[in-house]
């Protein structure tokens, strides 16, 4: 077949918050989508080699969404994920395009030829989604930054506290400046993990009370750090406004006022996003020793949920990622100051954000797609991604908006099945995942029916 028509009685279309009955044309041999047509365009007997896709009354066309903070850790910790495994949840969630982190693979993506080893692995495994990388900014490697960026990375991302791995070790205020001046006559985007221990050299000694409690490991990493980081990395925007900065997955809802009085006071360059975990997930309801949970920055309480939760709606959070951060289960053992800290979830979030907005008049699905897609690509520079619209590729996705399922531990795909979401009873399923035309999800078939390495390097 050289052309495929949807009749979609319910699609989400750029700019729309609700979806509406729409016709779209896709060229197979190219990929891409054609036409689009408002409601249901019957194909003439002048069409021919045409494949027909009709959508089921219910069912909701979306385009493919979008994860710009997924670590797949390949090559060098394989074992804790890999291209195939991770790209392979992200398609059975609806992500057609993920963005890898720098760590924790080895070698880290912190030089141009460690640049080049991470696209010759994904090369060579294969990809079962479309995949771009991220660059990294550690102590000494501002030499290395404008040819990576002329390589293709879609930004760098740079640690304010130690990144828990030695290969990328964290940064200071004068390796950052190095950095921006490497890069001030591009606009490159960095990536801050936000967290800044003002404590780090005091001589005060905390507390010790029990690791096994959640709130023994909460203590230890404290709002203040991420406003405390936010004072720096508001600088350096200010002092770079050509540059593009941006804090990742935000946990902290006090640093929302000084944010917003940056941005009231001409702060235009600083993006946020925030994570499915922080919006779904309280400290109040994780148990003792459970491992699965601990992410850096931590879950925090109820309160400070809502408040990221509004802040989202409002518009001062720009979107939100899974920061798909795993490990080998061995690593999650023992209590809350002694185990990995990372959270697995990719490929769940469409369902755990719909879950958690569905009764929420202010959110409708065109706004929880537009914060897993469209905002995203932009963000990246995915021109012809993140929306059903003439010229993009076609990513695509069915949607089952009512549908409700159980997370299970046989329900995940992505390599080591840990994560806090086991267990959780979701709303909305996504059917089909389709790349470029191409199916490569069948929910109904499973594994089985995987249409593998179908992907392309970013």
């Amino acid at each position: 077949m050289a052309k495929q028509i949807l009749l979609a009685p319910l699609a989400i279309l750029p700019g729309k918050s609700q979806p509406q009955p729409t016709t779209i044309e896709i060229d197979l041999d190219s990929g891409v989508i054609t036409s689009i047509k408002e409601g249901l365009v019957q194909p003439t007997e002048e069409d021919k080699d045409v494949m027909v896709i009709e959508i089921e009354e219910g069912k909701v066309v979306l385009p493919g969404l979008v994860d710009t903070h997924v670590h797949l850790n390949q090559p060098g910790r394989t074992e804790w994920e890999g291209f195939q495994t991770g790209t392979l949840a992200a398609i059975s969630g609806g992500v057609t395009t993920v963005i890898d982190m720098p760590l924790n693979s080895i070698p880290p993506t912190t030089t141009l030829e460690g640049l080049k080893v991470k696209r010759a692995e994904a090369e060579r495994v294969g990809v079962n989604c479309d995949i771009g990388f991220w660059g990294g900014i550690i102590p000494g490697n501002a030499d290395e930054l404008v040819g990576m960026l002329d390589q293709g990375v879609k930004g760098f991302k740079c640690f304010l506290i130690e990144s828990g791995v030695d290969e990328f070790p964290c940064v200071d205020e004068k390796d950052l400046l190095k950095a921006c001046e490497a890069l001030k006559d591009t606009n490159a985007l960095i990536l801050f993990h936000a967290e800044l221990d003002s404590t780090a050299h005091s001589h005060v000694s905390p507390p010790s009370p029990d690791p096994k409690e959640y709130s023994t490991f909460l203590a230890s990493r404290p709002e203040s750090w991420e406003v405390d980081a936010l004072s720096l990395i508001l600088k350096l925007a200010r002092l770079y406004p050509s540059l593009r900065f941006h804090i990742v997955h935000l946990s902290a809802a006090s640093a929302l006022p000084s944010i917003r009085q940056a941005r009231s006071e001409g702060v235009k360059n600083l993006t946020v996003e925030t994570c499915f975990h922080y919006l779904c997930l309280t400290a109040e309801e994780i148990p003792d020793n459970a491992t699965q949970f601990k992410c850096c920055p931590p879950i925090r309480d109820s309160s400070n949920r809502l408040e990221l939760r509004q802040a989202l709606i409002d518009g001062e959070i720009d979107y939100v990622v899974s920061d798909h951060s795993p490990c080998v289960p061995e690593l999650k053992k023992g209590d809350f100051l002694e185990s990995w800290g990372g959270i697995s979830g990719l490929g769940l979030g469409l369902s755990l954000l719909w879950t958690e907005f569905q009764q929420d008049e202010k959110v409708d699905l065109g706004r929880v797609v537009d914060w897993m897609s469209a905002v995203q690509a932009k963000q990246v520079g995915l021109d012809d991604k993140g929306g059903l619209k003439v010229g993009n590729k076609a990513d695509w996705v069915l949607f089952d908006p009512k549908e409700k399922w159980e997370v299970t531990t046989q329900s995940l795909l992505f390599k080591n099945k840990v994560s806090p979401y086991v267990g959780k009873n979701l709303r909305g399923l996504v059917e089909k995942t389709y790349l470029g035309g191409q199916l490569v999800w069948d929910h109904s078939k499973g594994v089985d029916g995987v249409a593998y390495s179908q992907g392309n390097l970013l």
